[in-house]
């Protein structure tokens, strides 16, 4: 079927096979890349505005103490590390236009989403390595039931947070609404 293929593989011969077998240690250091740390703390948390960027998120979200920091803001597109208290919630909310994306990298929560802020009939429990999918006009809220800081990061589409937002705690991200 694919006799003329410009793939080094056929149906029979799984991608996967293909890709294990190219030296990939012949330039990579899996503790640096380019002379630049991947493994180990710390990263600077600031925006990293529309430049590109690879970080290890998992990492950088762990490594976030603030409630709130923007780590890329670009066009169409925001991450944003999250650190959320013992017992506190980030707080009932609702983005009109925005999709938004959560992945939580370490503790527990009760994932509570609905149509209107009076009848959140949808609630899950969700902890590291779970992603939450929140659809835009959708209210929600994470609340930590855990006991340590429940570390998240959260993708926008489109951008929630104006450039280089830090929240240090929750109150200082509700006086800034």
């Amino acid at each position: 079927m694919y006799r003329n293929s410009c793939y080094p593989y056929q149906w029979h011969t799984p991608m996967h096979d293909y890709w294990n077998n190219i030296r990939w240690s012949n330039n990579w250091n899996g503790h640096y890349c380019n002379g630049v740390n991947t493994n180990g703390y710390p990263y600077k948390l600031t925006d990293y505005g529309q430049r590109p960027f690879v970080v290890n998120i998992d990492q950088a979200t762990k490594q976030n103490h603030t409630y709130r920091t923007a780590l890329w803001t670009g066009k169409h597109l925001q991450v944003t590390l999250m650190s959320i208290n013992v017992g506190d919630d980030i707080g009932l909310e609702v983005h009109p236009t925005t999709d938004q994306f959560i992945r939580i990298e370490e503790g527990q929560g009760l994932v509570q989403m609905g149509e209107n802020k009076d009848n959140l009939s949808f609630q899950a429990m969700a902890c590291g390595g779970y992603a939450i999918m929140i659809p835009a006009g959708t209210w929600h809220n994470v609340t930590n039931t855990g006991n340590i800081p429940l570390k998240i990061y959260a993708i926008y589409a489109p951008p929630e947070h104006p450039y280089g937002t830090v929240h240090v705690t929750k109150a200082d991200a509700m006086s800034a609404e």
